[in-house]
């Protein structure tokens, strides 16, 4: 495997909206990120993924972009960008710009255009398709938000898709002017000294000739679509091959026996992608918020079978959750009794494994999800979306909210807890959705206060992988297969060996060092809790308990 900066990485995604309001309009915005730069580089982090900051109406939080190469007005202007991008370098940080362009606003000059004849020149820069005859949409495709992935536009008579919300058609890529003018847009902002992109759902460019009815699923027809490869090969050849950057594309609905036709090292496509195996496995598979009991034996096989379907041919991304799912610690982990020591223990893995780390903003000191008890506290849209179509089919209120408090979007979406004044430090006035009522416990001024802190565990997790190049590029074999409480690996590269070693749930359980590493000398690197050394080839681990070894 090559080795490169971005393998070598670690990235911290930002939620702008969410992370530090400095002119007090409740809004979280660019100087606000300015003004903790330092908090970041005192972690160690060497790249920021700012998720989108470009102009738009907000109907999805910034995913609906009107215009790509302007700044959104609460966020500040290009002139606050440009600074915040130098400020970063200034601090070795470097800057991943959010890349959506499956879609875009309803608001953008483009669809504007689009809908002013059925012959403007922007009018195939979307997806236009004709009624049936009785009227209806042209297929039976939904959005990921609910209802039907079609829009009737009543002046030209024709359908629009959109994948998303009706304000977010899809673009459509078989057009070469509107791709082209996507890879000037590109070139812009790296131009302008970026360091790469996040690809939001990239592999649903391209969409099946004929829009098929779906049977069972979208894969083929709206999702790795058949000529998704041209697109992202010719993106590649037209703008990513200019520059040393960093790719990192959104797949969801990818397999990963699929995954290294999108990140093999010798196909000229993306440098590693986020797969949703992980994030989708404890949901029920046709309703994300009714939530299924998730077991350790599977999250071991889906880090395994990546692992092993991208060995030596393509490169892996870490996370365990983002801007779009819950907090992890209240997911895989116990964010009551236990939430240091989980959230400590889940970083473990996230940071020991082989790919490149992603935290979440927050997930570096153990922030939980909010559990809100008022639907009217909630704004994410795909959250209000299905409370509406539950409510109209018969769902109760009750049992709605019992399935939207741990799996809603916005669990991720409260303002990063910097201290325990009002609003939690965020902002001086309320903000745009209201702070997690526990950050007068848990927040960055308590954790830098504090040498055992979970911020001082991410730290000394970073420090430790950028130290060890064995924790970046070694080999990994897992132990203990079918173990039902123990996740466990042995990172080695040429004579480095390290074993880690992690309890996943709230009892006390006992490893068994194998055979082969009786007697070696173990000398403990991070841990937890306090070690003693070990005296015997059974070592008991607390609940929630994490150690990495060097073995000698």
């Amino acid at each position: 495997m090559k080795r490169t900066w971005w393998k070598e990485a670690v990235v911290y995604q930002i939620y702008p909206r969410s992370f530090k309001d400095s002119n007090q309009d409740g809004i979280g915005d660019l100087n606000g990120i300015i003004e903790k730069l330092d908090y970041l580089k005192l972690l160690g982090i060497d790249v920021i993924w700012l998720s989108p900051v470009y102009k738009s109406p907000n109907d999805d939080n910034g995913y609906d972009i009107s215009d790509y190469q302007d700044i959104m007005d609460e966020f500040g202007t290009m002139e606050d960008f440009d600074r915040l991008l130098k400020e970063a370098h200034d601090r070795g940080i470097k800057i991943l710009m959010d890349l959506v362009v499956n879609h875009c606003s309803d608001e953008h000059k483009w669809f504007v255009e689009s809908c002013s004849s059925k012959d403007n020149p922007y009018r195939d820069y979307y997806i236009w398709a004709d009624p049936k005859e009785d009227g209806s949409c042209p297929n039976n495709w939904n959005s990921f938000f609910g209802g039907s992935a079609w829009q009737y536009h009543e002046e030209t008579g024709q359908y629009y898709l959109h994948l998303f919300t009706k304000k977010q058609p899809d673009l459509n890529w078989e057009n070469e002017d509107m791709r082209n003018d996507i890879y000037k847009m590109m070139k812009y902002w790296l131009d302008k000294g970026i360091d790469g992109f996040r690809m939001d759902v990239f592999n649903m460019y391209s969409k099946k000739e004929g829009f098929p009815d779906v049977e069972d699923s979208p894969d083929g027809i709206y999702i790795n679509g058949p000529k998704i490869h041209d697109y992202v090969k010719e993106m590649n050849k037209e703008v990513f091959s200019k520059y040393d950057m960093m790719t990192v594309g959104e797949a969801p609905c990818v397999p990963s026996s699929m995954g290294h036709l999108y990140v093999d090292e010798n196909r000229d496509e993306l440098n590693m992608i986020f797969h949703f195996d992980l994030m989708d496995m404890p949901n029920h598979p046709s309703d994300k918020f009714l939530d299924s009991n998730w077991k350790l034996k599977d999250v071991k096989d889906i880090f395994m079978r990546w692992y092993d379907d991208l060995k030596d041919r393509g490169w892996n991304s870490l996370f365990m959750n983002n801007h779009d799912q819950p907090r992890m610690v209240s997911r895989f982990g116990n964010d009551k009794e236990y939430r240091v020591e989980s959230a400590k223990m889940l970083a473990t893995l996230i940071h020991t494994f082989q790919g490149t780390p992603y935290i979440y903003q927050g997930e570096e000191i153990g922030m939980t999800n909010v559990y809100f008890d008022d639907m009217k506290d909630y704004r994410d849209v795909e959250t209000l979306n299905y409370y509406k179509e539950k409510i109209d089919e018969g769902v109760s209120h009750d049992e709605l909210l019992k399935r939207i408090k741990p799996t809603s979007r916005d669990n991720a979406r409260t303002p990063i807890q910097w201290d325990d004044s009002e609003n939690a430090g965020f902002s001086d006035v309320t903000p745009w959705i209201e702070a997690n009522p526990n950050y007068k416990e848990i927040n960055v001024k308590r954790a830098l206060e504090d040498k055992n802190s979970v911020f001082y565990y991410y730290q000394k997790l970073i420090k430790f992988r950028k130290e060890n190049p064995v924790m970046v590029y070694g080999d990994l074999n897992l132990l203990y297969k079918d173990d039902e409480n123990i996740f466990s690996y042995v990172r080695r590269l040429d004579d480095e060996v390290v074993l880690v070693i992690l309890n996943f749930f709230d009892k006390e359980v006992e490893f068994k060092i194998p055979d082969e590493y009786k007697g070696k000398k173990f000398e403990i690197c991070i841990s937890n809790y306090e070690v003693d050394e070990i005296d015997s080839d059974v070592i008991k681990l607390k609940s929630y308990e994490a150690r990495v070894y060097k073995i000698s």
